[in-house]
Protein backbone atom coordinates (compact mmCIF):
# COMPACT_ATOMS: atom_id res chain seq x y z
CA UNK A 1 0.00 0.00 0.00
CA UNK A 2 1.40 3.12 -1.22
CA UNK A 3 1.39 5.70 1.92
CA UNK A 4 1.52 9.32 1.35
CA UNK A 5 4.62 11.51 3.65
CA UNK A 6 2.67 13.49 6.26
CA UNK A 7 6.09 16.35 6.15
CA UNK A 8 5.97 18.59 4.02
CA UNK A 9 7.91 17.84 0.78
CA UNK A 10 10.64 20.38 1.42
CA UNK A 11 11.33 19.73 5.00
CA UNK A 12 14.87 18.51 4.69
CA UNK A 13 15.39 20.94 1.74
CA UNK A 14 19.57 21.89 2.13
CA UNK A 15 20.70 19.57 3.89
CA UNK A 16 23.00 16.77 3.01
CA UNK A 17 22.57 13.06 5.13
CA UNK A 18 25.22 10.47 4.98
CA UNK A 19 23.79 6.82 5.70
CA UNK A 20 25.94 3.46 6.05
CA UNK A 21 24.31 0.92 5.34
CA UNK A 22 22.01 2.99 2.68
CA UNK A 23 21.56 1.43 -0.24
CA UNK A 24 19.49 -1.54 0.67
CA UNK A 25 16.39 -2.75 3.03
CA UNK A 26 15.78 0.03 5.78
CA UNK A 27 18.84 2.09 4.96
CA UNK A 28 17.79 2.81 1.81
CA UNK A 29 14.01 3.71 2.29
CA UNK A 30 15.33 6.37 4.65
CA UNK A 31 17.77 7.42 1.92
CA UNK A 32 14.51 7.71 -0.27
CA UNK A 33 12.52 9.26 1.87
CA UNK A 34 15.26 11.64 3.18
CA UNK A 35 15.63 12.40 -0.67
CA UNK A 36 12.21 12.79 -1.21
CA UNK A 37 11.84 14.78 1.22
CA UNK A 38 14.51 17.64 -0.47
CA UNK A 39 18.08 16.29 0.85
CA UNK A 40 20.65 15.27 -1.09
CA UNK A 41 22.48 11.79 -0.24
CA UNK A 42 25.83 10.36 0.08
CA UNK A 43 25.26 6.76 0.50
CA UNK A 44 28.40 4.63 2.52
CA UNK A 45 28.60 0.64 1.65
CA UNK A 46 30.68 -2.12 0.85
CA UNK A 47 29.37 -3.16 -2.54
CA UNK A 48 29.84 -1.07 -5.43
CA UNK A 49 27.14 -3.04 -7.14
CA UNK A 50 24.44 -2.26 -4.65
CA UNK A 51 25.64 1.25 -4.30
CA UNK A 52 25.59 1.98 -7.91
CA UNK A 53 21.70 0.49 -8.02
CA UNK A 54 20.56 2.71 -5.22
CA UNK A 55 22.13 5.90 -6.54
CA UNK A 56 20.83 5.12 -10.39
CA UNK A 57 17.30 4.55 -8.46
CA UNK A 58 17.41 7.99 -6.64
CA UNK A 59 18.78 10.20 -9.47
CA UNK A 60 15.98 8.26 -11.11
CA UNK A 61 13.91 10.52 -9.06
CA UNK A 62 15.75 13.54 -9.37
CA UNK A 63 17.72 13.43 -5.78
CA UNK A 64 21.43 14.42 -5.97
CA UNK A 65 22.92 11.34 -4.70
CA UNK A 66 26.32 9.98 -4.91
CA UNK A 67 27.45 6.18 -3.66
CA UNK A 68 31.29 5.96 -1.41
CA UNK A 69 32.54 2.58 -0.77
CA UNK A 70 34.09 1.98 2.19
CA UNK A 71 34.04 -0.31 5.41
CA UNK A 72 32.57 1.36 8.60
CA UNK A 73 35.17 -0.83 10.84
CA UNK A 74 38.19 0.94 9.02
CA UNK A 75 38.83 4.46 10.62
CA UNK A 76 40.33 5.78 7.02
CA UNK A 77 37.17 4.27 4.93
CA UNK A 78 35.75 6.25 7.37
CA UNK A 79 37.41 9.99 7.37
CA UNK A 80 37.64 9.68 3.47
CA UNK A 81 33.73 8.90 2.79
CA UNK A 82 32.99 12.06 5.21
CA UNK A 83 35.70 14.17 3.61
CA UNK A 84 34.20 12.60 0.27
CA UNK A 85 30.95 13.67 0.79
CA UNK A 86 31.48 17.59 2.18
CA UNK A 87 34.07 18.06 -1.20
CA UNK A 88 30.77 17.06 -3.19
CA UNK A 89 28.25 18.73 -1.43
CA UNK A 90 29.86 21.15 0.37
CA UNK A 91 28.41 20.12 3.59
CA UNK A 92 27.22 17.60 6.59
CA UNK A 93 23.95 18.31 8.20
CA UNK A 94 23.13 14.15 8.79
CA UNK A 95 24.91 11.09 9.94
CA UNK A 96 22.52 8.11 9.54
CA UNK A 97 24.30 4.86 11.12
CA UNK A 98 22.59 2.03 9.54
CA UNK A 99 25.04 -0.24 8.54
CA UNK A 100 24.54 -3.91 10.52
CA UNK A 101 25.37 -7.67 10.58
CA UNK A 102 23.21 -10.08 12.05
CA UNK A 103 22.51 -14.02 11.73
CA UNK A 104 21.12 -16.61 14.63
CA UNK A 105 22.93 -18.58 16.68
CA UNK A 106 23.13 -20.50 19.91
CA UNK A 107 25.68 -18.28 22.36
CA UNK A 108 27.55 -22.06 22.84
CA UNK A 109 28.20 -22.21 18.92
CA UNK A 110 28.81 -18.61 18.77
CA UNK A 111 32.68 -18.10 18.52
CA UNK A 112 34.83 -14.92 20.06
CA UNK A 113 35.55 -13.92 16.77
CA UNK A 114 31.59 -14.20 15.22
CA UNK A 115 30.65 -11.81 18.28
CA UNK A 116 33.69 -9.56 17.53
CA UNK A 117 32.41 -9.35 14.36
CA UNK A 118 28.91 -7.46 14.65
CA UNK A 119 29.88 -5.66 17.51
CA UNK A 120 32.86 -4.05 14.97
CA UNK A 121 30.33 -3.75 12.84
CA UNK A 122 27.08 -2.36 14.77
CA UNK A 123 29.28 -0.59 18.12
CA UNK A 124 32.33 0.64 16.91
CA UNK A 125 31.62 1.21 13.86
CA UNK A 126 28.41 3.68 14.84
CA UNK A 127 31.02 5.41 17.22
CA UNK A 128 33.81 5.55 14.57
CA UNK A 129 31.19 7.20 11.59
CA UNK A 130 30.17 9.91 14.61
CA UNK A 131 34.00 10.25 15.64
CA UNK A 132 35.11 11.53 12.44
CA UNK A 133 31.95 13.00 11.37
CA UNK A 134 32.23 15.27 14.45
CA UNK A 135 33.76 18.23 12.78
CA UNK A 136 31.49 18.71 9.99
CA UNK A 137 28.51 18.42 11.98
CA UNK A 138 29.04 20.28 14.73
CA UNK A 139 27.87 23.69 15.26
CA UNK A 140 29.52 26.34 13.18
CA UNK A 141 31.77 23.53 11.55
CA UNK A 142 33.04 23.62 7.99
CA UNK A 143 30.00 24.62 5.70
CA UNK A 144 27.74 24.99 8.73
CA UNK A 145 26.40 28.10 9.72
CA UNK A 146 26.77 29.24 13.17
CA UNK A 147 23.39 28.96 14.12
CA UNK A 148 23.02 25.37 14.58
CA UNK A 149 24.63 21.75 14.62
CA UNK A 150 23.71 18.67 12.83
CA UNK A 151 21.90 15.40 13.44
CA UNK A 152 23.09 11.69 13.89
CA UNK A 153 20.54 9.14 14.01
CA UNK A 154 21.65 5.55 15.16
CA UNK A 155 19.51 2.38 13.79
CA UNK A 156 19.32 -0.22 16.75
CA UNK A 157 17.15 -2.46 17.65
CA UNK A 158 14.80 -4.20 20.79
CA UNK A 159 16.47 -7.59 21.19
CA UNK A 160 18.26 -5.86 24.23
CA UNK A 161 15.33 -4.62 26.11
CA UNK A 162 14.21 -8.05 28.20
CA UNK A 163 16.43 -10.81 26.16
CA UNK A 164 16.15 -12.44 22.51
CA UNK A 165 16.89 -15.98 21.60
CA UNK A 166 20.20 -16.76 19.77
CA UNK A 167 20.87 -13.10 19.16
CA UNK A 168 23.48 -12.41 21.75
CA UNK A 169 25.74 -10.59 19.22
CA UNK A 170 23.44 -8.31 18.22
CA UNK A 171 21.83 -7.94 21.53
CA UNK A 172 25.09 -6.17 22.83
CA UNK A 173 26.10 -4.85 19.99
CA UNK A 174 22.54 -2.62 19.95
CA UNK A 175 22.69 -1.74 23.91
CA UNK A 176 26.66 -0.34 23.30
CA UNK A 177 24.75 1.32 20.37
CA UNK A 178 22.37 2.77 22.09
CA UNK A 179 24.44 3.65 25.10
CA UNK A 180 26.53 5.30 22.60
CA UNK A 181 23.52 7.53 21.33
CA UNK A 182 22.91 8.87 25.08
CA UNK A 183 26.57 9.52 25.73
CA UNK A 184 27.00 11.86 22.45
CA UNK A 185 23.08 13.46 23.14
CA UNK A 186 24.42 14.57 26.16
CA UNK A 187 28.32 15.79 25.36
CA UNK A 188 27.83 16.92 21.90
CA UNK A 189 24.17 18.44 22.33
CA UNK A 190 25.70 20.66 25.15
CA UNK A 191 29.17 21.17 23.69
CA UNK A 192 28.18 21.16 20.12
CA UNK A 193 24.08 21.42 19.62
CA UNK A 194 24.30 18.23 17.91
CA UNK A 195 20.55 16.39 18.29
CA UNK A 196 21.86 12.45 19.06
CA UNK A 197 18.69 9.84 18.42
CA UNK A 198 18.07 6.43 17.94
CA UNK A 199 15.47 4.18 15.85
CA UNK A 200 14.81 0.66 17.06
CA UNK A 201 12.56 -1.02 14.45
CA UNK A 202 10.99 -4.22 15.10
CA UNK A 203 9.91 -6.74 12.33
CA UNK A 204 9.57 -5.16 9.54
CA UNK A 205 7.98 -6.53 6.04
CA UNK A 206 10.43 -7.48 3.12
CA UNK A 207 13.51 -6.82 4.39
CA UNK A 208 17.20 -9.11 4.89
CA UNK A 209 16.38 -9.13 8.47
CA UNK A 210 13.18 -10.34 8.69
CA UNK A 211 13.60 -13.23 5.90
CA UNK A 212 17.08 -14.78 6.93
CA UNK A 213 15.54 -14.68 10.58
CA UNK A 214 12.51 -15.59 10.58
CA UNK A 215 10.79 -18.11 8.87
CA UNK A 216 7.22 -17.66 7.30
CA UNK A 217 5.40 -20.21 9.35
CA UNK A 218 6.98 -18.40 12.53
CA UNK A 219 6.13 -14.87 11.47
CA UNK A 220 2.66 -16.15 10.62
CA UNK A 221 2.70 -17.73 14.74
CA UNK A 222 4.20 -14.47 16.10
CA UNK A 223 1.47 -11.94 14.28
CA UNK A 224 -0.65 -13.66 17.10
CA UNK A 225 1.37 -11.89 19.49
CA UNK A 226 1.79 -8.99 18.25
CA UNK A 227 -0.19 -6.25 19.52
CA UNK A 228 -0.97 -4.68 16.44
CA UNK A 229 -1.37 -8.63 14.66
CA UNK A 230 0.89 -6.68 11.39
CA UNK A 231 4.83 -6.67 10.21
CA UNK A 232 5.69 -3.14 10.22
CA UNK A 233 6.83 -1.19 6.75
CA UNK A 234 10.46 0.23 6.00
CA UNK A 235 8.40 3.41 5.17
CA UNK A 236 7.44 3.87 8.93
CA UNK A 237 11.11 3.75 9.81
CA UNK A 238 11.61 6.15 7.42
CA UNK A 239 8.75 8.45 8.88
CA UNK A 240 10.67 8.43 12.08
CA UNK A 241 14.15 9.19 10.55
CA UNK A 242 12.56 12.20 8.90
CA UNK A 243 10.36 13.59 12.13
CA UNK A 244 13.98 12.86 14.47
CA UNK A 245 16.09 14.84 11.62
CA UNK A 246 13.80 17.72 11.30
CA UNK A 247 12.94 20.41 12.85
CA UNK A 248 9.81 18.68 13.99
CA UNK A 249 12.04 16.58 16.13
CA UNK A 250 14.15 19.47 17.30
CA UNK A 251 13.97 19.43 21.16
CA UNK A 252 14.20 14.95 20.91
CA UNK A 253 17.60 14.31 21.97
CA UNK A 254 19.00 11.26 23.26
CA UNK A 255 16.19 8.93 22.96
CA UNK A 256 16.20 5.64 20.72
CA UNK A 257 12.40 5.65 19.43
CA UNK A 258 11.14 1.98 19.18
CA UNK A 259 9.20 1.27 15.85
CA UNK A 260 7.27 -1.94 16.39
CA UNK A 261 3.77 -1.64 17.19
CA UNK A 262 4.94 -2.46 21.01
CA UNK A 263 6.19 -6.84 20.15
CA UNK A 264 8.73 -5.80 22.48
CA UNK A 265 6.68 -6.14 25.41
CA UNK A 266 6.32 -9.96 24.85
CA UNK A 267 8.48 -12.33 23.15
CA UNK A 268 7.86 -16.05 23.07
CA UNK A 269 10.41 -18.67 22.15
CA UNK A 270 9.61 -19.55 18.88
CA UNK A 271 12.06 -21.94 18.21
CA UNK A 272 13.64 -25.05 19.51
CA UNK A 273 17.39 -24.92 19.73
CA UNK A 274 18.06 -27.66 16.97
CA UNK A 275 15.82 -26.12 14.53
CA UNK A 276 17.83 -22.90 14.77
CA UNK A 277 21.13 -24.64 14.14
CA UNK A 278 19.48 -26.34 10.90
CA UNK A 279 18.07 -22.62 9.87
CA UNK A 280 21.54 -21.20 10.36
CA UNK A 281 23.16 -23.45 8.21
CA UNK A 282 20.55 -23.11 5.32
CA UNK A 283 21.02 -19.79 5.84
CA UNK A 284 24.53 -19.32 5.63
CA UNK A 285 24.65 -21.67 2.31
CA UNK A 286 22.59 -19.30 0.79
CA UNK A 287 24.02 -16.17 2.15
CA UNK A 288 27.54 -16.40 0.70
CA UNK A 289 27.85 -13.21 -0.76
CA UNK A 290 26.13 -11.37 1.99
CA UNK A 291 27.48 -8.50 3.79
CA UNK A 292 30.67 -9.45 6.29
CA UNK A 293 28.74 -9.41 9.25
CA UNK A 294 27.28 -12.60 8.50
CA UNK A 295 29.94 -15.05 9.01
CA UNK A 296 31.08 -18.74 8.34
CA UNK A 297 29.85 -21.52 10.06
CA UNK A 298 31.73 -23.25 12.84
CA UNK A 299 33.47 -19.63 13.60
Amino acid sequence: MKMESPFKADIMKGKVALLTGGGSGIGFEISLQLGKHGASIAIMGRRKSVLDSAVSALHSLGIPAIGLEGDVRKRDDAVKVIESTVKYFGRLDILVNAAAGNFLVPAEDLSPNGFRTVIDIDSVGTFTMCHEALKYLKKGGPGKDSSSGGTIINISATLHYTATWYQIHVSAAKAAVDSITRSLALEWGTDYDIRVNGIAPGPIGDTAGVSKLAPDEILNKERQHMPLFKLGEKWDIAMAAIYLASDAGKYVNGTTMAVDGGLWLSKPRHLPKEAVKQASRAVEKRSRDAPVGIPKSKL
